[in-house]
């Protein structure tokens, strides 16, 4: 199966009113056996696509929380080798989109190309490398095209709108709407809708080609639902890893972390 067919899949057989949840977790984190396991509980919870955390020792983009993570899971001995290790586990179990997250320097290390075969190979379905620009995105875009993956591109809501388009235009599988100028983390409802319904109606206006997921700041149901009004659906990620944060190493760690999971999706 082509990979970009697992996500394009995916929204072509979105039930009218349905909104997809993307949710972000580190590879590695908290432990090396944990991975895979989350990856199945969140399928089984509501998730619809995991977006795959490939530690860095410099994450740019994101806030404590999800630097934190980063920084354990390196502790922990996450290599890229590791991750496709993860993702080859997973297929043996599930057909869930997974979307490999991360900087530009590790899949430079592995070799652009070596690395994108190689995700291919083992069943990744997309990347998002949200230190790469536009204007240099071919350095990594060019070998996932051949390889069938799917290329992920942000904006944000200083992206003019000349350069959403030009970001629609280069994307597949969705655009990543980054609702929040900043680095990632939790953020209050009213900071989040307010400046989201006017960059969500800008983003409506000029990303026409590819589904829409917004992303930075949602944490609960109620949040996920006022941000997706106008998109096709949400992403989350420090909420998460905050979650995990507050219930691992507990015996029953896990099915809190779902039981959280499954209330973002359903509400109650």
């Amino acid at each position: 199966m082509g990979s970009s067919n697992r996500i394009d899949t995916l929204f072509h057989k979105l039930e009218k009113g349905k909104k997809v949840m993307n949710l972000f977790i580190t590879a590695g984190y908290p432990d090396l056996d944990a991975t895979v396991d989350l990856i199945l509980g969140f399928e089984k919870n509501g998730a619809d696509i995991i977006e795959l955390g490939m530690p860095f020792s410099d994450p740019l983009a994101d806030g404590p929380t999800i630097q934190r993570s980063s920084l354990k899971a390196i502790e922990n001995g996450v290599s890229i080798s590791v991750i496709f290790q993860m993702v080859a586990k997973l297929r043996e179990q599930s057909q869930i989109p997974i979307v490999l997250m991360g900087y530009v320097n590790p899949v430079i290390q592995y070799g652009v190309d070596a690395f994108c075969a190689k995700a291919a190979e083992v069943g990744v379905d997309g990347l998002i490398i949200p230190d790469l620009i536009l204007e240099e995105a071919a350095l990594i875009e060019d070998a996932a095209i051949a390889n069938d993956l799917d290329f992920i591109h942000l904006v944000a809501p200083n992206s003019s709108d000349e350069r959403m388009k030009a970001i629609d235009q280069r994307s597949n599988g969705f655009v990543y709407c980054v609702s929040v100028t900043g680095v990632t983390g939790a953020r209050t409802a009213e900071e989040v809708s307010s400046s989201v319904d006017k960059f969500i109606d800008r983003v409506n206006l000029h990303v026409t080609k590819n589904p829409k997921l917004i992303g930075f700041g949602i944490k609960s149901y109620e949040d996920a639902r006022k941000v997706t009004k106008k998109a096709d659906g949400f992403i989350v990620g420090s909420a998460l890893i905050d979650t995990i944060d507050k219930y691992y190493p507990l015996e029953n760690w896990q099915n809190e972390v779902f039981d959280f999971v499954h209330k973002l999706k359903n509400g109650e």
